[in-house]
């Protein structure tokens, strides 16, 4: 056959102009898509053995070469190859996937399916994003044709012509732009091989020149390097897989040092296939709360590296978890936007989710000690998702460990725990929040509680409050703030006769509370009698749906401008000191002394929740004078 030229059937140039300016804006992908093309020939070669015995499927490889005289980097298979018309036909024409024909040809004859990776015909001219010209020459395999020869300046024409070519299979010869000449390093191409297609199924190898002998006799040889592992661990069996395999990945893949607390593997087939397989840590990494950290999963599809940080395969509430995810369905050319978009994904991350919840579940079942250590690590984070993840949620809330004023410092229990050990007659769950376990169980806030033996909830996380937010009841009972709204605990008759008893002492110290009140009317919204104290003098509390101190707290810490609110100031009318302020007010409702202790009970009640007193000198210096007057 003559040379022939002859245009392409389709408008090739904004084709082109798409593939290497819009399409890969990372240009050492045309290698990946290149051995991926390659990688696709090979399993063609192997499936058509099975049934053509002229088909070679024996020492199959992918083979890398350079000539640094033609400034060419060189790729070759002993694939299935092509003929001229199937040339013309996958290659003439841009988008027209050979890969895709033959899954749909094996399918129309009953012939199963198999993992292939080009599906939509346009990696090849990912070679022209670093070339200024490409040849190619193939040879079918089985065939008594001649091979054919392919050449193209990616201008909108190409040449096509009978060639020499003792062996099945296809060699594209990449001609590099003085640009991109980095691509002819030795190093460069096996960075690029072990980052991108490490785990493609044959061998990939690496013509290289070495020098042998001694000084006086040495010469330069070239040798055969094998530079991908070929050890795609995720497609084994997982009783094939040691733990030491597992440990030795995960390590490999996440740079820590410490062994994985938990590991998940599973195959998921039907309308959506992937493998995964996925690590818990054992302890977060030093960067695990910065902005910037890498938080998702490494993108595989059917082998090919795609991404090593893949946020859409795993919400933001699961960022700890660490591993790979190899698609059988997505395209190679998988865009950031198509991410977002791609039905696909959204069934993976849907899958990826439900196993890891799961995982966690198992594990909190049968081994509540490593369940502990992983929430002690990652329970703030995975708090999270009951904010952001409706669907999961009450998943979610039963895997929430909580610190109780009932129980030891670090001693931590379930929702459902806690509803099963609740005395009788408690109707809610009552939770209290702070900066640490220290402020929060000396509260005066408690004390009612306590008398009656019921435990409270310790929140000491910040995204508590908004966890709670989240979570208005569990198991038909309400989530209640010790430190919001009125206090009714006990039975109905219980109820009742504290009623009466606030009731009658509220007349009793009507007129302290009042003098009180015109005292602090800057600072409080109400002073009224508590009967959620039974030894502290004051404390204070906010609206049952108003933002309490510890709110306040954290909104500001975020750099929130928050207005001034006033809250509540209860008072225990049980407490010595109202029946002295009582006597006073009796003599002199103008006495200063009224105003003295009203500011200290305000004051010692900001001191009691964990925030600051209006004038920490002034509260030091009426402090020191009650000392002095009480001898």
């Amino acid at each position: 056959m003559t040379k022939t030229t002859k245009k392409f059937k389709t408008e090739v140039k904004q084709l082109l102009d798409l593939v290497i300016h819009s399409l890969y804006s990372n240009k050492e992908i045309f290698l990946r898509e290149l051995i991926s093309n390659a990688s696709d020939a090979i399993d063609k070669a192997r499936f058509e053995s099975l049934t053509n015995k002229a088909i070679v499927s024996d020492d199959l490889k992918i083979n890398i070469s350079v000539d640094k005289e033609k400034k060419a980097l060189i790729i070759a298979d002993n694939g299935i190859g092509m003929t001229q018309e199937e040339v013309e036909t996958n290659i003439g024409t841009i988008a027209r996937s050979g890969t895709k024909a033959f899954m749909e040809q094996i399918k129309e004859q009953g012939k199963g399916d198999t993992e292939l990776i080009g599906q939509f015909g346009v990696g090849f001219y990912s070679a022209f994003m670093v070339a200024d010209h490409v040849e190619l020459v193939t040879k079918k395999a089985g065939a008594d044709s001649d091979a054919v020869k392919w050449s193209s300046d990616g201008s909108g024409e190409y040449s096509i012509e009978t060639a020499e070519k003792a062996t099945q299979g296809t060699e594209i010869t990449v001609y590099l732009t003085e640009e991109f000449e980095e691509f002819m390093q030795e190093y460069r191409i096996k960075n690029i091989v072990q980052k991108f297609s490490d785990y493609i199924e044959y061998p990939v190898v690496l013509e290289v020149e070495r020098e042998e002998g001694e000084d006086d006799d040495k010469k330069t040889v070239v040798k055969e390097e094998t530079v991908n592992s070929q050890k795609a661990i995720w497609t084994r069996s997982k009783s094939d897989i040691t733990e030491e395999e597992y440990e030795e990945f995960y390590k490999h893949i996440s740079h820590d040092y410490n062994a994985p607390q938990e590991t998940v593997h599973w195959t998921v087939e039907g309308t959506s296939e992937f493998k995964a397989l996925l690590f818990i840590p054992s302890q977060p990494p030093m960067d695990f709360m910065m902005p910037d950290r890498k938080k998702g999963l490494h993108l595989y599809v059917k082998r090919v590296f795609i991404s090593d940080n893949c946020e859409e395969l795993i919400p933001e509430y699961l960022r700890f978890v660490k591993g790979v995810v190899d698609s059988s369905d997505l395209p190679l050319n998988v865009s950031r936007e198509i991410l977002q978009e791609d039905r696909q994904i959204k069934i993976i991350e849907k899958n990826v989710v439900k196993k890891v919840l799961s995982t966690l579940k198992t594990m909190k079942e049968n081994d509540i000690e490593k369940y502990t250590a992983f929430w002690k690590n990652f329970g703030r984070v995975l708090k999270e998702g009951m904010h952001f993840d409706f669907a999961n949620k009450d998943k979610i809330k039963e895997l929430m460990l909580f610190e109780t004023a009932n129980g030891e410092a670090g001693k931590l229990i379930s929702l459902k725990e806690y509803v099963e050990e609740m005395p009788e007659g408690q109707s809610d769950i009552y939770y209290i929040a702070g900066e640490n376990r220290s402020v929060v169980e000396n509260s005066p806030h408690l004390e009612a509680f306590r008398k009656k033996g019921y435990d409270i909830l310790f929140l000491t996380d910040p995204i508590d409050e908004w966890v709670v937010q989240s979570l208005p009841e569990y198991d038909e009972k309400s989530l209640k703030s010790v430190t919001r709204g009125d206090v009714e605990l006990g039975s109905d008759e219980e109820k009742e006769e504290s009623k009466k008893a606030l009731d009658e002492a509220g007349k009793k110290y009507e007129t302290v509370i009042g003098v009180i009140q015109k005292v602090l009317e800057e600072d409080v919204k109400e002073v009224r009698l508590s009967n959620r104290l039974t030894e502290s003098a004051s404390c204070l509390v906010a609206d049952q749906y108003a933002m309490d101190a510890n709110m306040e707290r954290i909104m500001k810490a975020m750099g929130q401008d928050m207005p001034k609110s006033k809250r509540i100031l209860e008072l225990n009318p049980t407490h010595p000191v109202l029946e002295m302020l009582k006597s006073t007010c009796d003599t002199d409702v103008k006495d200063q002394k009224i105003a003295d202790y009203a500011g200290l009970l305000f004051d010692l009640a900001l001191l009691a929740e964990g925030s600051s007193p209006r004038n920490p000198l002034q509260l030091s210096k009426k402090i020191g004078e009650l000392m002095v007057n009480a001898k």
